[in-house]
């Protein structure tokens, strides 16, 4: 009979150290078998030259060779999820699956599918806390309700922490615990339908004095004044609770910021509606212009302002774009030109890095005014003003819009006052508010 073994499924959690699955799943007396699935039904929908799969790819290589250094491996497969089990079923005498919590609607129903499958064979899917530090059922208000304001949720988390939340899962304790197997090949990302494009990705750690100066250099692009983790947040090559003890101990701002991770995933969780449509319902009546053109300018950074069109570059040229900025162009395609924040929802999905559903939702909705805790249907920014505020010498313009301040750089595609005018009529008729 086959040796009875355990299967930890790696899905945003990629890395070995402070795991809680893959300790759980170390602890548990089984041998433990480590595995990935390149999901099919979500590779299909990619484009050939997406560098978060080449990411993806690039991580899984590091994770076998720090296995086999055990005397195990990282079993890798490309396939339709539930295809894939069934063969695992009838590989292995599996007596429980070990895996971490995505809060995503797609992977919640993914997970529903394989809990069915393990369960008629009597195979547990357990899962665990791992992506976030409070899930969406632990922060709540007194009267039980999530929040859907960033403020008191982030006040009411802060009082909730304490060290046993950021403790990291000492699972190198445990990595003799790996199944012993002979290293097996892993899916090329051509066989796989990917470029396999060179690109040097960021960091997964960040300066300790980049954090130390967050709050003071957090706003201005044209300098290295973020941590850009976010992508390693996605995937889970980094841990959270690391991050927030260190948050902790050395900017407060910094750690509102993944405080705001956690705000964003718990209301995907609590209000899923809010993923496919307006938060607030009525913002669902706005008369979108969606003039085509104006969307491709936007894409492209031809727009004619400046900020808006530096920030556009920067996000097709590297697959980042300054926090700052993004709140800005996101403002100026909602509000200037009057183009469904889906739009550009979708189109920062294809091309962030750090795309995570959540945030990318909660951020496109808070620029429209339609989601939680959002600005105000009335605010809209000047991209002028913006760029006094935080590029005054055009460092961050000039790198990115070369042609800036030349007769080949484009005109402006709509006259600010009067797309600011035109706004507030669109918003108002929408949500009914007179004058």
């Amino acid at each position: 009979m086959k040796e009875s073994i355990v299967i930890h499924w790696f899905r945003r959690d990629l890395r070995l150290q402070d795991n809680a699955a893959l300790y759980n799943a170390l602890k548990s007396g089984k041998k433990v078998l480590p595995i990935f699935i390149f999901d099919r039904q979500i590779l299909d929908k990619l484009p050939k030259r997406d560098l978060r799969v080449v990411f993806i790819h690039q991580t899984l290589l590091a994770l076998k060779e720090e296995l086999q250094s055990w005397g195990s491996d990282l079993q890798v497969f490309y396939g339709e999820t539930e295809s894939v089990w069934r063969e695992l079923l009838q590989q292995h005498n599996i007596s429980a699956v070990f895996t971490n919590r995505d809060y995503e609607p797609y992977a919640i129903a993914r997970d529903t599918r394989i809990r069915d499958i393990l369960s008629d064979k009597q195979i547990a899917l357990l899962d665990y806390k791992d992506h976030v530090i409070f899930e969406f059922n632990e922060v709540l208000k007194d009267d039980g309700k999530p929040y859907t304001v960033y403020t008191p949720y982030s006040k009411k988390w802060k009082a909730l922490l304490d060290p046993y939340y950021y403790k990291p899962y000492p699972t190198e304790t445990y990595f003799k615990n790996f199944l012993k197997f002979e290293a097996s090949k892993m899916p090329e990302l051509e066989e796989m339908g990917f470029d396999n494009t060179p690109f040097t990705f960021p960091a997964s750690q960040s300066s300790r004095s980049v954090i130390s100066n967050y709050h003071l250099n957090r706003d201005l692009p044209a300098i290295n004044g973020t941590s850009r983790l976010g992508l390693h947040f996605r995937f889970g090559t980094i841990s959270i609770r690391e991050k927030v003890g260190k948050a902790l101990a050395i900017n407060e701002k910094y750690l509102n910021e993944l405080i705001w991770r956690d705000f964003y995933i718990q209301i995907m969780a609590n209000f899923p509606h809010a993923m496919k449509g307006a938060f607030k319902p009525a913002y669902d009546g706005i008369e979108w212009q969606n003039n085509e053109a104006h969307f491709k300018a936007w894409c492209e950074g031809k727009t004619g302002y400046p900020i808006v069109d530096a920030g556009m570059r920067e996000l097709n040229t590297t697959g980042f774009m300054h926090n700052r900025v993004r709140m800005i162009v996101a403002s100026f395609l909602c509000k200037h030109l009057l183009i469904d924040w889906r739009w550009g929802e979708t189109y920062f999905a294809e091309k962030l890095l750090d795309f995570e559903l959540a945030s990318n939702n909660g951020g496109w909705q808070w620029a429209a005014g339609s989601g939680v805790d959002a600005a105000p249907y009335f605010r809209i920014f000047n991209p002028y003003l913006q760029t006094e505020k935080f590029d005054s010498k055009f460092e961050y313009i000039k790198r990115w819009v070369p042609e800036f301040g030349t007769s080949q750089y484009p005109k402006e595609i709509v006259e600010h006052t009067k797309a600011r005018e035109l706004c507030l009529e669109v918003y108002k008729r929408a949500l009914k508010i007179s004058d």
